[in-house]
This record gives structure tokens, sequence and C-alpha cells, in this order.
């Protein structure tokens, strides 16, 4: 993986996290939190966010916003931004918000699918671009988008959640490279499997038996370490890593036939 290291500070800073009230953006709060970083928390669930700001403040003496946000919604992202950036440096943002679809895509509703690249593509990518700006002129900042190891083949029965992993992918290790030597770092995080609710939305079932699997404190634990040495990507786990060298070097009609019989022993 790419570097671009030098020394990276937790303390004192501001942290913007989307998809924050639950699973990996909770976890990605609670351990920025720990190292001392301020929180601007965002999600659709308010009351949540309220209370696990409220909760942050009380145990680990930071300052925790919650802005609640529907980043599927056009408009949304920009608004977020302009609260949380408010009277604040924003150092590190965590674009965490996306959801998945499991199925024949001509059988899952249009608008839905739909609204999944809008935010799993289009919100990620409208943050990226307004905090990046900032970041560059100050010559600090990072941010980490959460793609995935579906990012790295394609899926039938889940067309276009990893088609719009694979868009966050390649945008995020473009972005890396153009912000070497700024002082500013890009990292997509590609996580595998990982038992939290994101599984329940997608109508995908994980177990402690499913190949790869890594708690979610794992996996955020994984990418802070490749924030802090400076790495392009992270795919946490030796065997998810073995997954996308596969589907690297093999021929791509094998890797999607593969795939496919992976997510037909699923149903």
């Amino acid at each position: 993986m790419a570097r671009n290291g030098g020394a990276w500070t937790y303390a004192g800073r501001w942290a913007l996290v989307t998809g924050a009230s639950s699973g990996l953006g909770e976890v990605f709060a609670r351990d920025l939190a720990a190292r001392g970083m301020s929180l601007v928390l965002a999600a659709r669930r308010g009351e949540r966010l309220r209370e696990l700001a409220a909760e942050l403040r009380g145990t680990y003496g930071v300052e925790a916003e919650a802005i609640p946000a529907d980043l599927g919604r056009p408009g949304a992202t920009e608004t977020l931004w302009r609260e949380a950036a408010r009277r604040r440096e924003i150092h590190l943002v965590v674009n965490n918000a996306g959801f998945g679809l499991k199925g024949r895509f001509d059988e899952l509703p249009l608008d839905r699918q739909a609204e999944m690249v809008r935010l799993n593509c289009v919100s990620l990518m409208e943050l990226a671009h307004l905090a990046l700006g900032p970041m560059r002129a100050r010559r600090e900042g990072g941010i980490v988008n959460v793609s995935s190891v579906a990012a790295f083949q394609p899926i039938p029965d889940l067309a276009v959640y990893a088609a719009s992993k694979a868009f966050v992918l390649s945008l995020s290790q473009a972005l890396a490279e153009e912000c070497r030597g700024t002082g500013v770092r890009v990292l997509a995080l590609c996580p595998g499997p990982v038992a939290t609710g994101f599984q329940e939305v997608a109508g995908t079932q994980v177990s402690g038996r499913t190949p790869g699997i890594r708690t979610a404190e794992e996996v955020v634990a994984a990418a802070l370490r490749g924030l802090e040495a400076g790495d392009d990507t992270v795919v946490p786990g030796t065997l998810n890593r073995l997954g996308t060298l596969a589907g690297r070097v093999l021929p791509r009609g094998l890797v999607v036939r593969a795939a496919r019989t992976v997510m037909r022993k699923m149903r």
C-alpha cells in the first residue's frame, strides 16, 4: 500500500464522523474520543446521536456535537459541512455513512438502489471535496473513506453495492496520490464481513464462522493504524487481504462466477 507518512496528532483536534449512531461509525467516534479528539457526529437518528455525544463528553472530557442528517438527500452534505465547520477546523473526516442491498438487480427497487449510489458515492464525494480545500490550505488533515472488500470485484446479487464501493476505492486512491506531499492523507478502508447493523439492512448474514469476519473494534483499530502510517488503503484481516489479491490477479470472469456461487450459498 502506498504511504504518505509524517506525524499524526489526534488530541485537541476535531473529527467529523458520518453514520456515527451505530456500527463502525460509533466505534470510530469512541476510539477517536479516547485519543482526545473532539467530535461532530452525523447520522439520521438524532436521539441516539445526542446520547452518544453526551456519553463521549462525560467519559473522555472532549467536545462532541450531534448533527442529525440524512446524507442521501440533495444538499444535505453541504448543510452538514457548513454546520460542522462553523467556528472550528475539521482535521479528520470519517466518511462512513452508507448501506447495501442484496438481491437481483432487476428485482430490487430502482429508487432504493439510486439512493444507495447517492449516499455511498455522491455524498461521500461531496464531503471529501468540501473538506479537502481547507485541509490543503492548512497543509494538514485526513479523510477516511469506508469502502469494502466488495470493491475489488463485481458481485452478482450485490451488484450496485459492490460497484459503489469500487467507486469509493478508486476515488480514495486517486485523491491520496493527488495529496501526496501536501500534509493531507486520504485512506480507503476496505473491511470484509463485520457483525453490525449494516448486515440487517443489506439482507446479508454473518456469524462467528464467516470467513474473514472481524469485529468493528478490530476494523477501526486497523484503520487508525493505517491513517497514522500514511497508508492509502487498509484491508483488515489476512484472509480478506488474500481475497482482494485473488480478485486482482485471477481472470475477471472466474472471479465473478465465484462471487455468484458464494452469494447463492448465503441465501
